[in-house]
Parts: structure tokens; C-alpha cells; sequence
């Protein structure tokens, strides 16, 4: 910054050098000098309508508010003199006219910025002696409780809506004392980012229902975390009362998650009190599950392990902290078995993912881009944190175009291409043709307007950059995709980047949790270990094909699940059930999709005799005489984890064979099995107040209406979905944005464990 673009202000006497143009009360902040406000919010718009922020500027005749003041040269600021303390008492006493007295009853007491400033500018006598408005509450969603008798007119909610989560789901009707917050039209707030209505609402008009009426501030004792649902790896205040999580609110990080976090890292900790939770070791007798102790369990997983030896396959969650990746890959070559790997909703492994794959750039870089493709993917669901600084890109100019077999509900203008699942790689290769790249597939492509648009604003791009997403990892010709990708990045200087399906898919390639000789985790299903062992995974929702993997688990002469949930295919596939510690009950790491290490202690103990995976594995390695298992804290096991890390470089070089044979033909119709926002892993899926939300589809086969004429189906209809001689009847819905030739059949969703991967050829028979 020069010296030019610098002002010299005076507040209260004090000297501060600020840039020209900023905001008075920003400028107050970073000098540690307090204005009150209610409206004002650093990541919004200014409105400057609660009238809470007027101080005194010397030579204005009037108070000013500091929110919408720009800093000139020379000016001189008092923001306690007579005339701003008027300002400000006589704007507190307006605000406390409708204000109900219900602090006692108010999930916002104790930490209530309304209670703050009435303390400091109030009065303890009110001259108001008429009726107080009253306004009825309204159903805004599972997720959020209104109390609009409560509301001081701020729109702070209105602007988020608009402005962050790009939904204008709130808004303000009549004037005055007659003005109302809410949703216009009885609706409810279905943005994936509307938990966040709660930290900005300085008072107690929008609360969170889950909490509601659990706890109070002062009761609740603090711990940082991270989020364990994708690869932002969003940082997180835990609060905690009597060793129960109470709620979880953003912890501020601008290169990760600003001060947003999502709502399913918001509202998943109700998932840890399912009554679901295994609280107690499980062997099975005879075909039957009894509790044991711990000693009992472990032997005999000791005994069973070392029975398979090198026929033991390890099956690892990607949302398994670092430790226990690294434990568990350890614990498995120590029987002398390279089967490792935490890729379970991938079938494509002919080579062309990068060995060390990353997100290419920092979090915060993304919203700086010019243009982006993204291919694949929905970040908007599937990382939403992610999907809000693309859409800042969109916003602030940039060219993002989207190549999907789904056409998406964005909150911002995007290009889409809608592409059947196996025309996904001919329109890849149509716009690799377009940059100008060259070689199989690429040469004999057709490109047409939409194709060449696309290359156009990636090469004219200053910073471009191509990202593949979950829905390409899946793909049975991921291998294509990722070359072909990668050629489009290199022929017009895009960069390119790889968004991890889950919080630790990073970190599991650092630390080697996948083989290297060995089978990877489609092979380990189509060829059957003798044993397995199943960190943190559900057989009927957590694999790419549930059924193949259903089967093999039962084939298993032995099967060991480290888990925190009982779940009826759990009981089906194992013969030992060892019960871990969940979100927040264990200290861990992640490591997000920019390669970021972050670290976390557990805020509460564990659920009965459940115990940390780590904790469970060094003791395993102990039974069985391994080497390298006498760690004393978790802290021990990731300095363990970074040193074999080290010399591990993320990278995102694709070599592949473009001329590899497609496993898609598009000879019949192709299901789209993507996972939905809130199916994403076991701990989501137990989590009540997420399970009642708009996102929180059930299985249906969703068709567009050419397809479904095609195949004599209407909406409302049940019908049998065929695939791989797997059947499973649903009602069926009407969508246009499904792809011509395919079908929407999601993974993970009760009613889909019976099908078999997530993309492949089925027929429809109306039920």
C-alpha cells in the first residue's frame, strides 16, 4: 500500500493511519476502539438502517453513522462525546420499545448483543408505556427457530441470504414499526449455509432449534475442532455441557471457511446420540451378537488377523483422522498384506488419477480465478463451503462452467453441459479440441458452440483453473476424464485440481493409505481377501457397489469393524464389532484438499467403553507383535504420521492412455448414483434435524420426461429399478435436469443398498 493511498483520522484523540476509503468503524476496529452497531457486518453489505454506530465528526452539524463513513484526511472522530452518547442512548431506547422483556426464556441470553449495548446505553426506566407489537412466529425449516417479537429490524438474515448463501429467501415487508422479517410467501429456508442466520442475528430472533432450550452460554465450556464432512476441513467451536456436545458455531479462519460453516457441519453432532451408537464390544456366537470385554474382543481380533495374515484387506473411511489412517495401514503390512485403501466409492483404477492429488490452489485463491470448469462435481452440495467461493468468483466476474450428467440448482450464472454419463468423456474431449490439444479421442471429436465457448473463456482467462469432483471419481472411465482434463488445463495454462470426496482423502495419500503392490478397493471386493478390516464404514452405504461389497464381506472367513455405529449390515458382514469414538470424542487430524494439516483435541470422552480408532489400533499392532505401536498420545502418532509423510509431494501430474477402452457405451439407459448432501457418511445420516430438511432426499428414480415416456412412467409411479440382475422399487420423479439416456438413482440412501455401482446400465419396469 503507498504512502498516497493513506489518510491520517483522529479518534477520540488517538492518531490512526488508515487506508482512503475505508469505512470509519472498521478503521475504529482494527485500533481497538469500540462503536456499537447491530446492523454492521464485516462480510455484508452496508445498510446502515439500526442507527447504533453515530458518533460525532467535527464540522457535521449532525451524528453520522461510523458504518457508512468513509475516512477523509484530517478528520476528527469522538465517539463517546455528549452528542454521540445521545445518538446512541436515544437509538437503544427506540430499539427497546417492541423489544419483548423474555431474556429469561431466550436462547440468546448471556450472549445477547442486544443485552450488551442496552447495558452500556440503556436506561433502567422505560417512558414507553403503550402496547408492545407482537408478531407471529413463523415455520422457516427444521434448522431454525424464529421469534420475530424478538427482531430489531437489522437485516442482517436478509442480506446473507442474498449476498452469501445467494438465496433471497428473506426479506422485509411494511415500514416502521410495521416492517416484518420473513420468507415472503410460507416457505421454508432450504440454503445449505442457512445455520449461519443464527451467529448473525444479534438478538434472539433466529436460534437454533436443535439447541433450543438445551443450555445457556455461561454453562458451556469451549473447544476448537474441524469439520469431518469434506475436504475444506472448516473450522469449528465445539460447546459442551455435562460431557454432551451442545451445538457447534464457525470458528473465524479466512484461508479455510472465512466465518461461515455449513449446515451439515453445523447440525451433525445430533448424529453422536443416535440410538444407534455402539457403546460396547460385539462378538458373534453361533450367529448371534453378544457384548464382551475389551480384552475378550481384541484377542480374538488378534487371533483372526493373524490367521489371514497377507489375505487381510484393509477398507478405510477417508473421514478416518490421520493417526488412524496411518495406525491402520501400519497394523496391515505389519501381516504382510499390501490391501489398503480408503477409495471406496471409486471403480476406475487404469491409472490417470495423479498419485498425490490436491485442490491445486489455496481455498481462499479460488475466488480470485478468472475462469473455472468443473467437472464432475456439485460443489454446492458436496463441499459447500467450497460452492460459496466459487460462487464469489462467479460474482466477481469470472466465466464457471460446469460439465454434469445433472443439471444443478446454482445460486449464481454458470454455463452448464448436460452429459449423459457416457458422453461425459466426448464432451471432455470436444473442448480439449477446442484449446487446441491434440491425441486420442480428442482428434476425432466434434466440437460444437457450447464446446468452443467454454475453451474461449478458459484460455482468455488471465487465472484458469479445471476441477474434478466427486461425481468424475466415480465415473467407470475416471481415468479418461482425468486425462482429458488434464489436457485441457495444459493446453490453455488452466491450472488443475482434484476436490477430495471426503475431510481426509488428502491425508490418507500422505500418510499411504492405499497400496502399493496390492489391491486397491474395487479389486478387494471383485477378488474377496480371507479377512477384513473396516475402519468406519457401512457395507449398504459407504461403497460404490454396496451389494458386491455386501457379498464379499459375507464370503470372509473373518471380518473386524471398527465402528461407532451398529447398523444392520454391519451385523451381517462382521465378526467382531469394536466400538470407536466419534466427531469430537477423539483428538485427530485432517488434512483438507490444499493440503493443509489441521489438528484437534476431543471435546467430550467417548460413549461408554468406546475408545479412539488409534487407540484401538496401537493395541491391535501390540497383540500381534508389530513394530512401531508403543505411542503414549495421539500427538506421538502424527509426528510418526509427518515423518513417513515427508518427501511425499502433493501433485497433480496425470499420465494416462486417452486411447484406453470406455467402460460406458450409452447402449441402454446409465445410472447417476451421486451421493446426496446429507448421506455422506454415517454420521450425517443419523443426525435428525438434517434428516427433516429439503436436501434430505429419499430414493427415488428421477427421470426426465422424455425418458420416462419412453419407458411409460409418470410421476408418482413406482417402478423396479434392474441393474446387474440387483432390483429395487421406487417412486418415481420427474426431472428435467437428469441427462437424456440416464437415470438418478443416488447411492447411500435406504432403498439403494440392493443396487449395484453407482454408475452403470439398468432398466426401469413400471411396479
Amino acid at each position: 500500500m503507498t504512502e498516497d493511498s493513506m489518510v491520517t483520522i483522529e479518534v477520540d484523540g488517538q492518531e490512526l493511519k488508515a487506508k482512503a476509503g475505508a469505512m470509519l468503524i472498521d478503521v475504529a476496529d482494527q485500533a481497538g476502539i469500540d462503536i456499537p452497531r447491530f446492523c454492521y457486518h464485516n462480510k455484508l453489505s452496508v445498510s446502515a438502517n439500526c442507527r447504533m454506530c453515530l458518533i460525532e465528526v467535527e464540522k457535521v452539524p449532525k451524528p453520522i453513522p461510523a458504518c457508512a463513513t468513509s475516512v477523509m484526511d484530517g478528520m476528527k472522530v469522538y465517539t463517546k462525546s455528549p452528542m454521540a452518547l445521545a445518538a446512541q442512548k436515544g437509538t437503544m431506547e427506540f430499539l427497546l420499545i417492541n423489544h419483548p422483556l423474555d431474556c429469561p426464556v431466550c436462547d440468546q441470553g448471556g450472549e445477547c448483543e442486544l443485552q450488551d449495548q442496552s447495558l452500556a446505553y440503556g436506561s433502567d426506566v422505560a417512558r414507553f408505556v403503550e402496547k408492545k407489537r407482537l408478531v407471529p412466529k413463523k415455520y422457516i425449516g427444521p434448522l431454525v427457530e424464529t421469534n420475530f417479537n424478538r427482531c430489531i429490524h437489522c437485516t442482517r438474515c436478509v442480506r446473507f441470504s442474498a449476498e452469501i448463501a445467494g438465496m433471497r429467501e428473506m426479506g422485509s415487508t411494511g415500514r416502521g414499526e410495521y416492517m416484518k422479517i420473513g420468507t415472503y410467501v410460507e416457505r421454508t429456508i432450504d440454503s445449505e449455509l442457512s445455520g449461519n442466520l443464527i451467529d448473525i442475528c444479534p438478538v434472539g430472533s433466529l436460534t437454533s432449534k436443535p439447541y433450543r432450550y438445551q443450555a445457556r452460554a455461561w454453562e458451556l465450556t469451549q473447544s476448537d475442532s474441524v469439520a469431518p464432512h469434506d475436504a475444506v476441513g472448516s473450522n469449528i467451536h465445539i460447546h459442551v455441557r455435562n460431557n454432551r456436545v451442545m451445538r457447534v458455531h464457525p470458528k473465524a479462519n479466512e484461508a479455510v471457511n472465512e466465518c461461515w460453516i455449513s449446515d451439515r457441519d453445523r447440525f451433525s453432532y445430533e448424529g453422536l446420540y443416535s440410538e444407534d451408537r455402539l457403546t460396547s464390544p460385539m462378538i458373534k456366537e453361533n450367529g448371534r451378537w453378544v457384548e464382551t470385554d475389551w480384552e475378550t474382543a481384541l484377542q480374538q481380533v488378534a487371533d483372526g488377523l493373524k490367521e489371514m495374515g497377507a489375505g487381510t484387506g484393509a477398507l478405510l473411511s477417508p473421514s478416518a483422522t490421520v493417526e488412524e489412517l496411518y495406525l491402520a495401514q501400519k497394523l496391515v503390512r505389519s501381516l504382510g498384506s499390501d490391501n489398503i485403501d480408503f477409495r471406496v466409492r471409486q471403480s476406475d483404477f487404469r491409472g490417470g488419477e495423479p498419485a498425490l492429488p490436491w485442490l491445486g490452489l489455496g481455498i481462499d485463491e479460488i475466488e480470485a480465478v478468472d475462469a473455472v470448469l468443473v467437472i464432475g462435481a456439485n460443489p454446492r452440495k458436496d463441499q459447500p463451503i467450497l460452492g460459496h467461493r466459487l460462487r464469489k468468483a462467479a460474482l466477481n466476474g469470472a466465466s464457471v462452467c460446469y460439465l454434469n450428467p445433472l443439471e444443478y440448482d446454482l445460486n449464481y450464472h454458470a454455463e452448464q453441459l448436460l452429459s449423459a454419463p457416457a458422453n461425459m468423456a466426448d464432451d471432455l474431449a470436444a473442448v480439449a479440441k477446442a484449446v487446441g490439444a491434440t491425441g486420442a479421442i480428442i482428434d476425432d471429436a466434434e466440437v460444437k458452440a457450447q464446446h468452443q465457448s467454454v475453451a474461449e473463456q478458459l484460455k482468455q482467462a488471465g487465472s484458469a483453473l479445471v476441477l474434478l469432483g466427486n461425481l468424475a471419481s466415480a465415473h467407470p472411465d475416471y481415468s479418461i476424464l482425468s486425462a482429458l482434463a488434464a489436457e485441457v488445463a495444459k493446453a490453455s495454462g488452466a491450472k488443475i485440481g482434484f476436490i477430495g470426496e471426503a475431510a481426509n482423502s488428502t491425508g490418507a495419500r500422505l500418510v499411504a493409505a492405499m497400496p502399493t503392490d496390492g489391491l486397491n478397493a474395487q479389486s478387494m471386493l471383485e477378488q474377496p481377501c480371507k479377512g477384513y478390516l473396516l475402519l468406519g464404514l457401512e457395507p449398504d452405504r459407504d461403497f460404490w457397489n454396496p451389494t458386491q461389497a455386501q457379498t464379499a464381506f459375507k464370503q470372509a472367513e473373518f471380518v473386524v469393524a471398527l465402528t461407532a455405529y451398529r447398523s444392520a449390515s454391519l451385523e451381517a458382514a462382521a465378526d467382531v464389532l469394536l466400538p470407536m469414538a466419534g466427531f469430537a470424542e477423539t483428538s485427530g487430524t485432517y488434512v483438507n484438499g490444499d493440503g493443509t494439516w489441521q489438528s484437534f483435541a476431543g471435546a467430550v470422552q467417548p460413549m461408554g467403553e468406546a475408545r479412539p480408532a488409534w487407540k484401538i489400533l496401537r493395541v491391535m499392532g501390540n497383540l500381534l507383535d508389530a513394530d512401531g505401536f508403543d505411542q503414549n498420545s495421539s500427538q506421538d502418532v502424527l509426528e510418526q504420521a509427518r515423518n513417513s509423510a515427508d518427501g511425499r509431494q502433493l501433485d497433480n501430474s496425470v499420465t494416462a492412455d486417452l486411447g484406453q477402452e470406455r467402460r460406458l457405451n450409452g447402449s441402454g439407459l446409465t445410472r447417476i448414483g451421486d451421493v446426496p448432501i446429507y448421506a455422506t457418511d454415517a454420521l450425517v445420516r443419523r443426525a435428525p434435524a438434517l434428516q427433516k430438511t429439503a436436501d434430505a432426499i429419499s430414493a427415488a428414480i428421477r427421470i426426465n420426461p422424455g425418458e420416462a415416456a419412453k419407458a411409460g412412467l409418470a410421476d408418482g409411479d413406482r417402478a423396479t429399478v434392474i441393474q446387474e440382475g440387483n432390483l429395487a422399487t421406487m417412486p418415481v420423479e420427474i426431472d428435467p435436469g437428469v441427462a437424456g439416456g440416464s437415470v438418478r438413482v443416488c447411492a447411500a440412501l435406504a432403498g439403494s443398498e440392493t443396487l449395484g455401482g453407482q454408475f452403470g446400465e439398468v432398466t426401469l419396469e413400471k411396479a
